[in-house]
């Protein structure tokens, strides 16, 4: 039974149990571009329902999907309108929602062009699809990488600089995007992009850990994220506007 969870762990990445600064941050920097308040919402990928219990402060009407059933079991203990179904196939008619959160899940899925159709399909004529994803130019791979048949979930430096036969031999379990790959998911459908940009980790055990030295890495990271530095970031945040006929 453990390798079995080792290994869904390692495909679809591991959930968040508790929430942080740094999926506060997250969750600001969407709400700068895209009103939730009464909104119908989908958070696809969903894992535990994290997003979903935060984004039913400004909603009633919020809803989650994930292909684990364990997962969908835990959240929906507390939780309304959560459901068991793959990215790629989603259970719910066309221009359904006004908003749908894929946070850190295109990676993972098996067919990333046919999740974002997908989500493009249940998305009302100027609804939003918002993307978090991880970012190539950061510095680390951060899903863990193999040493042959080995897995070690550990932070992998420079990895995601090498071309792809290198890095998919360190990390063929998980994604990574550039701007423009990001785009190419789009390709042939109706969007405007209103949002293209980058967010740096929440570092959130560092402050812990470090009370000083900390504040310091953390005034340093919002600096950052204020220049041209913020390319770096360790996810892309991206939001796709659906254009009406």
């Amino acid at each position: 039974m453990a390798v079995q969870s080792d290994a869904k762990a390692i495909r679809l990445g591991h959930p968040s149990y508790v929430w942080r600064s740094g999926q506060d941050r997250r969750l600001d920097l969407i709400r700068q571009h895209v009103p939730l308040e009464g909104r119908r919402i989908l958070d696809v990928g969903c894992g535990l329902g994290m997003y979903v219990r935060q984004m039913a402060r400004f909603s009633d009407d919020v809803y989650g999907v994930d292909v684990d059933p364990e997962k969908v079991a835990e959240a929906s203990r507390t939780l309304p309108n959560i459901y068991t179904a793959p990215a790629e196939s989603l259970p719910f008619p066309d221009e359904f929602f006004d908003v749908i959160l894929l946070h850190e899940v295109i990676e993972h899925v098996d067919d990333d062009r046919q999740t974002i159709r997908e989500a493009y399909r249940c998305l009302r004529p100027g609804g939003h699809i918002i993307i978090y994803a991880p970012n190539r130019l950061y510095f680390f791979e951060t899903h863990g990488f193999y040493l042959g048949k080995r897995y070690v979930f550990r932070l992998l430096p420079l990895v995601n600089y090498t071309p792809d036969f290198i890095r998919n031999r360190f990390a063929p379990h998980v994604r990574i995007y550039t701007r423009r790959g990001i785009r190419r998911l789009f390709a042939g459908l109706r969007v405007r992009f209103e949002a293209e940009s980058h967010i740096f980790p929440g570092l959130d055990n560092v402050a812990a850990r470090h009370r000083l030295a900390g504040r310091a890495i953390l005034a340093a990271r919002d600096f950052a994220e204020r220049t041209p530095l913020r390319c770096f970031g360790i996810s892309h945040f991206v939001v796709a506007r659906k254009l009406g006929d």
